[in-house]
């Protein structure tokens, strides 16, 4: 099996790359730097002996993808598996953020996960699995996280409809909403501003990556890593979501003033 992986070098990229090797799966990487694709695929290459090729390539940018997946038919092998990694955060309020950035969310987020499963779905195996990263935030309306949470939101209803519609045609669309994950510095200062909630609704990388994958070759439709944050999406859908807007923000805003301020 070809498996494509988006924002290949992040933490999650990383993390879903080695799982694919150690099953056996040829590798295709991409990120925006060549440098650090070339260090992961010397890394996994003399791990597990797999094929792996790498593309830099600005996912935003329209040109770039037609280049990225002329490599891709290289390879002279059918797609079996597209791992939407890459993806985007700027902490902060929606005012305090530039309006840049805020655009980026969308155009790397929904505009270039879009553009690459449609390009994939053409070069598709005859069963194909995509999985989309969404988020536990995508479950709810989320102030100092608005743009981040509905790009997710976003992401988790297309990807629910994708695979329904594709369904008969061996396509398989599984949407994965983990709650906080250790993948950069950033996001690590953040899981430790936000203590116990933090520490109860992150998990370990390679083990999200395992049942990721998992669920994926399963069929599976949504997967929620954890108990907690299942219990958590349960919640949302009891209460209104103005109550869990405001203990939201309430929750958000305490922990944004501990480590953006501070740096913890």
């Amino acid at each position: 099996m070809l498996a494509l992986i988006t924002g290949a070098t992040g933490g999650l990229g990383r993390a879903m790359a080695v799982e694919c090797a150690r099953r056996g799966y040829d590798l295709f990487l991409t990120d925006l730097s060549e440098a650090p694709l070339w260090e992961l695929a010397g890394g996994i290459a003399r791990r597990f002996g797999s094929n792996v090729r790498v593309c830099a390539c600005d996912l935003t940018d329209e040109t770039q993808v037609a280049s990225l997946f002329e490599e891709v038919d290289g390879c002279g092998e059918k797609l079996g598996l597209l791992l939407n990694i890459a993806g985007v955060d700027y902490e902060g309020g929606f005012l305090t953020r530039e309006s840049g950035k805020i655009a980026k969310i969308i155009q790397l987020n929904i505009e270039a996960t879009l553009r690459v499963t449609h390009a994939a779905l053409n070069r598709r195996a005859k069963e194909f699995y995509v999985v989309n990263v969404s988020s536990l935030a995508s479950l709810y309306p989320m102030p100092l996280k608005a743009t981040y949470a509905a790009s997710k939101r976003f992401l988790l209803d297309f990807s629910i409809a994708l695979g329904r519609e594709l369904s008969r045609e061996g396509v398989h669309v599984l949407a994965l909403c983990p709650g906080g994950m250790p993948t950069t510095p950033e996001n690590t200062a953040s899981l430790q501003a936000q203590g116990f909630w933090g520490s109860v609704t992150s998990h370990d990388l390679g083990r999200i990556a395992y049942n990721t994958l998992r669920h994926a070759l399963r069929g599976g439709r949504v997967y929620i890593p954890g108990a907690v944050n299942r219990a958590l999406c349960i919640a949302g859908k009891l209460l209104p979501r103005e109550w869990i807007a405001a203990f939201i923000y309430a929750r958000w805003n305490a922990t944004q003033k501990k480590w953006l301020t501070t740096g913890m």
